[in-house]
């Protein structure tokens, strides 16, 4: 059997990582600057990470979840006093999309509306829903076509009034800085017009914090530079530092019901002592408030290069070329020694571990010199 040929792949063979660092099965060193799609938060092979997985599957790697979980416990209490959301409750589940799907499944539950509005650019997952409120058409199989969504452009606060006004709308779904559609950054203001309005028509707020959450654009969660709470939080990517996991915050408004969610593997006993070291590592190490400061040093420096335009907050930062970027990518990695990722065909993608130094940043801004 040969595996489902869905990526172009990279003629490299990863087999090692520490810290902000990888190596490949000839023993080149590379400079993680992507952290594999912004999964990395604490680095690579962080001992006290792989100290806690390694311990734990150990003692007990899965049961079911019709049993008490403490770690689910521990996990949902730490999480609350980490992102300032103590009043939330955690449901835990294991993909982006998936925590997606369940948010906007719990919202229409909620008002039983049918329709989602989401917005240009906008990527939310592959899954059924989540891949129909994604703004990118051949994405979307047939059998997803069926959930009416309406994509109005980001920042657009006057679109938004205006089909929210026709009362039929379930949820606003919308990424706290959007990835795929190129690192754009939703305007503060706007995001407090958006909170504002979907309160005044009893509208569910989803904020996609998969990419842009868990300390990444130098806070907890990118929204939080608006200052607002939304209704439900989706995260992943950076909550178990590569093992697969994911989760929703939500708001007390929403009342559980038995057989409404579940999931068989989400929250298993190895997944959550991996994100209670996750966090702990966060606390310890002061990573959103280096996230902040690596990457304010990143921006400063990249806006003086001949590039189009520098975007982002954080470690999360988006290239814009006035041409497809290609070539340069390719340089980077293979004559540089770089991982970036991509975001379209004219801007380049930085989503490094939280755990990048200045001197990282500095030897990044080296080799990237060095390719324009």
């Amino acid at each position: 059997m040969n595996l489902f040929d869905v990526y172009p792949l990279f003629d490299i063979n990863i087999v090692k990582g520490k810290g902000c660092h990888v190596w490949d099965d000839k023993g080149q060193e590379y400079l993680d600057l992507y952290g594999g799609h912004a999964v990395i938060s604490v680095g690579h092979a962080h001992p006290k990470y792989v100290k806690a997985i390694s311990e734990q599957v150990a003692q007990l790697g899965f049961y079911s979840n019709s049993v008490i979980n403490m770690l689910q416990r521990q996990l949902a209490a730490k999480l609350g006093k980490v992102s300032g959301y103590d009043d939330y409750f955690l449901f835990l589940i294991n993909s982006g999309a998936e925590a997606n799907e369940n948010a906007l499944k719990l919202a229409s539950f909620y008002n039983n509306r049918r329709r989602v509005l989401s917005f240009k650019k906008s990527f939310h997952g592959r899954t059924s829903a989540a891949v129909r409120v994604t703004d990118i058409p051949k994405y979307v199989a047939p059998v997803n076509e069926g959930l009416s969504v309406t994509f109005v452009d980001l920042n657009d606060i006057k679109a938004v009034r205006e089909e929210l006004a026709k009362g039929d709308v379930s949820s606003v779904i919308i990424e706290g800085i959007q990835g795929i559609g190129g690192i754009q950054v939703p305007n503060d203001q706007f995001m407090r017009d958006l909170r504002e309005a979907c309160t005044e028509t009893n509208t569910v707020l989803i904020l996609d914090e998969i990419q842009s959450g868990y300390g990444r654009s130098g806070k907890f969660f990118a929204h939080q530079y608006a200052g607002i709470k939304p209704d439900i939080i989706t995260v992943a990517k950076g909550i178990c530092n590569g093992f697969p996991m994911a989760g929703l915050l939500i708001s007390p408004i929403f009342t559980p019901v038995y057989g409404q969610l579940g999931t068989t593997f989400g929250g298993n006993h190895l997944a959550c002592a991996g994100a209670i070291s996750v966090l702990e590592i966060i606390e310890e190490e002061k990573l959103v408030e280096n996230a902040a400061k690596v990457g304010a040093f990143l921006l400063e420096e990249l806006k003086k290069l001949p590039i189009k335009e520098v975007r982002g907050r954080g470690l999360m930062i988006g290239l814009e070329f006035d041409q497809p970027i290609k070539e340069i990518r390719t340089k980077l990695l293979f004559e540089q020694k770089v991982f970036t990722g991509v975001a379209g065909t004219n801007t380049i993608r930085l989503l490094p571990p939280l755990c990048l130094t200045i001197d990282d940043a500095k030897e990044f801004i080296k080799r990237f010199k060095a390719c324009l």
